[in-house]
């Protein structure tokens, strides 16, 4: 009975030894998540001003402020019991330096708890600071801590970067709400899919010219307002397209899941097109001489979901096939104006031309690849675009 007593105690020895276990493991309540990040050119706010006044200096060049958002608010000691009434649930906290990992080691002097960024979800950059620092700059300590996922998307804003992670509505957490703003694709081709932190890490060491969703702000709500587009060549912010150009860049690329088309029929009424489904071809020509073209041919269908004319008989094959052509010339005057961005205006390729050359003439694209912007800028694009209206909704009258 004793030996069988000392083998179960030994047994269950064994077990408890050799089972595996987070070692490690820190609580999440002695912990502080940020889950969106800000990225702003350095000033310093009100309260480091305050704090310098006081004593809080160490040697450092403010370039950058990085504002962190940290959730849920009971992470963040004891200001969730002070009274007041309900607040929102998160905190802001802003640090200035010219080293990032500097400015969040110098938040553990400020904060009862460390950071962590296991769930970063959103980090924006405003342009202002992109066109002193290069993103690649910007993206090498993120990029290199092991605490951050990349499937963290990244944002550009022509404002204060750190204005898009304050929202009015106290209930809500703004680094969440611009994540799932991204859900809408599907519903709008003006709408980019998001770029995370792997995608932008290719992108910059490719040296490829690319765009990054814009946010904009006003009283407290946000909207994706067009992109961004940053030099591959240099990792500064350029310029900016427009939400119409965004959509124009989708049609190109046949990533479109939904949205519309308004126009104006030859009443001056404006109709609008229901898109169903888009597809697209690119062809790469390469002539002697290695005189390079592409030819895009894009085809669409979709339904009339609004006429404010009502003259017009949309039942009658005549007045469809007006519709369609209204449709085919908006769809094609927005597409022109893009390329007039890209070719004339920006000089760069941000509508995937010069991967379709990498694919199909890879010998050529060897050629041309280290200076592919300006050579993208000479070459002559064409386009032949068919819209076909298959339905009416659910009513005709």
């Amino acid at each position: 009975m004793c030996r069988r007593s000392i083998l179960s105690l030994l047994l269950a020895f064994i077990l408890l030894v050799t089972q595996a276990g987070c070692w490690s493991s820190k609580e999440v309540e002695e912990l502080s998540i940020y889950t969106g990040l800000a990225l702003d050119k350095g000033e310093l706010t009100p309260l480091e001003q305050d704090l310098e006044k006081k004593g809080s200096h160490y040697f450092k060049k403010n370039k950058i402020t990085a504002t962190i958002q940290i959730v849920p608010k009971k992470s963040f000691g004891s200001t969730a019991k002070q009274g007041g009434g309900p607040g929102p649930n998160y905190i802001n906290i802003a640090g200035t330096g010219d080293s990032l990992f500097e400015i969040f080691r110098q938040y553990s002097i400020r904060l009862e708890r460390p950071i962590i960024g296991q769930h970063l979800k959103v980090l924006v950059v405003s342009t202002e600071l992109a066109k002193q620092q290069t993103m690649q700059q910007l993206m090498d300590f993120v990029l290199r801590d092991n605490d951050i996922r990349p499937s963290c998307l990244v944002f550009l804003s022509q404002e204060r970067a750190a204005d898009t992670l304050v929202t009015k509505y106290k209930d809500e957490v703004p680094s969440f709400h611009l994540l799932y703003m991204l859900r809408n694709h599907f519903r709008t081709s003006k709408l980019m899919r998001g770029v995370n932190l792997s995608e932008l890490d290719g992108l910059m060491h490719s040296k490829k010219s690319y765009i990054l969703q814009n946010i904009i702000e006003a009283q407290g709500e946000f909207e994706f307002s067009g992109a961004g587009i940053i030099k591959g060549d240099t990792g500064h912010w350029i310029g900016k397209l427009g939400q119409q150009d965004v959509e124009s860049i989708s049609w190109i690329k046949g990533d479109v899941q939904g949205g519309a088309i308004k126009t104006y029929d030859e009443r001056n009424k404006p109709i609008t097109y229901e898109i169903k489904s888009v597809k697209s071809k690119i062809t790469t020509k390469v002539a002697k001489g290695n005189d390079i073209s592409f030819h895009v041919k894009i085809e669409s269908k979709g339904r009339l979901i609004e006429n404010w004319d009502e003259k017009m008989d949309p039942t009658e094959t005549r007045n469809m096939k007006e519709a369609e052509k209204e449709f085919e010339k908006e769809v094609t005057r927005r597409i022109k104006s893009l390329m007039h961005k890209l070719q004339s205006e920006y000089k760069v390729d941000v509508a995937g031309f010069g991967e379709h050359l990498n694919i199909e003439e890879p010998q050529v694209w060897k050629k041309v690849k280290d200076d592919w912007d300006y050579k993208f800028s000479q070459i002559p694009v064409t386009f032949d675009i068919k819209l076909s209206i298959t339905d009416l909704g659910s009513s005709a009258e």
